[in-house]
């Protein structure tokens, strides 16, 4: 391993039993086939699973829905690309020639979806309870307050707030297609609820990206419900 990897994982507080784990999460899908999406998709779990917990000890008095209003805000793309820029992900990261040279290493879409791959390789790693500490740390400078929840929110954050509100499963994410070269890629995804049969589309720069825009498409459907 790399002395950078290395001291990576000195500033993790984790040494991985297996390393490739921790670089395939530092590799962009430009660079390689063997990229971070699997993991990062796993990590973005484990990352909520995480606060999730977090939230629960620290903001006991508060209610579901305002638990996920803070949570949505502290996991949201500007939060994680902060603590990856903190953390020295971006000169670690494997990308292609095309998305190195249009700035990929500054991204925040690109840092963030590779912070949740690092998670995401922690867990695979060491489980859990490693993968939960490592999220501790990391938020550990960042402002966690019953306020949070006035911030605005996502659509994904709205929809999910609207099924709860009449107890309905959450939506499900597809990524169905991308389009464009590697360095400059869009991602069509789709965004289901089964109790309607219904799924929206929605296209972004990111697999988060097109979340959102699938999200806000369906938030628009099923307001027409209401």
């Amino acid at each position: 391993m790399s002395p950078d990897l290395q001291s990576l994982q000195k500033r993790l507080e984790h040494e991985f039993s297996n390393p490739r784990l921790l670089q395939q999460a530092l590799t962009h899908r430009s660079f390689s086939a063997d990229h971070n999406e699997r993991v990062e998709f796993l990590g973005d779990s484990v990352l909520n699973l995480a606060v999730a917990g977090l939230l629960y000890e620290r903001l006991s008095e508060l209610p579901e829905g305002d638990l996920s209003r803070v949570r949505a805000n502290l996991v949201k793309q500007d939060t994680l690309h902060q603590l990856a820029v903190e953390l020295g992900l971006p000169a670690l990261l494997r990308l292609g020639e095309g998305e190195a040279k249009s700035g990929g290493h500054k991204r925040p879409s690109i840092l963030a979806d590779a912070l949740e791959a690092v998670i995401g390789a922690v867990y695979l790693d060491a489980g859990f309870a490693k993968a939960d500490q490592l999220v501790r740390r990391l938020f550990s400078a960042v402002e966690i307050n019953p306020t949070m929840p006035a911030i605005g929110k996502d659509p994904k954050t709205e929809l999910q707030e609207w099924l709860q509100g009449r107890k309905m499963n959450l939506p499900i994410y597809r990524v169905v297609g991308t389009l464009g070269a590697a360095h400059k890629q869009t991602f069509d995804v789709e965004c289901e609820i089964s109790e309607y049969g219904r799924a929206e589309r929605g296209i972004g720069g990111s697999r988060r990206a097109g979340e959102q825009a699938a999200a806000a498409a369906m938030l628009a459907y099923v307001k027409t419900l209401d």
